[in-house]
């Protein structure tokens, strides 16, 4: 086995460390960033959001009649103000990724 020519290392090493450093000098791939939800996570957070907003109004609702002896008053009152708050949060959230987006908020009109 004859020994390879010094001179065609040298170059080889050269060529090899140019290609490298160009390969070095390619801006890395952004790392995955919580500024970017695909529509699935919105559509999970929405639902959370509405039946967090559900379960705390039937737990208020159903403490105060337990407390007061009132069974089903407080229960219905605060799973409607339940519900409200939660549409009312998903409704929020809709907003947020649409001005995310790039779209203009609605215009309140009352």
């Amino acid at each position: 086995m004859a020994d390879p020519d010094p001179a065609s290392d040298a170059d080889r090493l050269r060529a090899l460390e140019e290609r490298i450093a160009r390969a070095k000098g390619r801006p890395e791939p952004k790392p995955h960033s919580e500024e970017h939800y695909s529509q699935a996570n919105i559509a999970w957070r929405m639902v959370i959001e509405l039946v967090a907003g559900l379960s705390i109004g039937f737990g208020i609702g159903y403490g105060l009649d337990t407390l007061l002896g009132t069974m089903p008053i407080f229960l219905v009152l605060f799973i409607l103000l339940g519900l409200a708050a939660g549409v009312n949060v998903m409704l929020r959230t809709a907003r947020e990724v649409g001005m995310r987006a790039g779209q203009q908020p609605p215009k309140d009109e009352g």
